[in-house]
């Protein structure tokens, strides 16, 4: 019995730590994406526009632009244009039509505690 016990944990941590979600990421480096985000209780939605070289950001009638630059095919980081403000990205899964990522500070303070934070970008186009 205890062998049987064994032999079912072995296996079972076998397969869940062989599970890696899917990251085309290739596919997402350019295009136009929408996502929500949330302003205190508020859900409000997003959109952006990827170049090879630039986002551009639509949100709260506002635009923002910033400059990309890839570390490899699933991560990168936006320099905002005007502030300078950088911000590392991750995406961490992708599907068919969105892809999922973590998102944090690209300059660490080291008075400040790193705050990560997940999002979802689905591809418009």
């Amino acid at each position: 019995m205890m062998k049987k016990i064994f032999f079912t944990a072995i296996t079972s941590l076998l397969i869940c730590s062989c599970y890696q979600p899917e990251r085309d990421c290739e596919k997402y480096k350019t295009g136009a994406f929408k996502f929500t985000y949330e302003v205190g209780d508020t859900v409000k939605e997003g959109k952006f526009i990827r170049t090879k070289d630039y986002s551009i950001d639509y949100y709260e009638n506002k635009i923002d632009s910033a400059t990309v630059r890839w570390f490899n095919d699933c991560e990168f980081v936006l320099q905002d244009i005007n502030s300078k403000t950088a911000i590392h990205y991750k995406i961490i899964s992708t599907t068919d039509s969105s892809y999922t990522f973590q998102y944090k500070s690209a300059v660490k303070d080291p008075n400040k505690k790193l705050v990560v934070k997940t999002g979802t970008a689905i591809k418009t186009n």
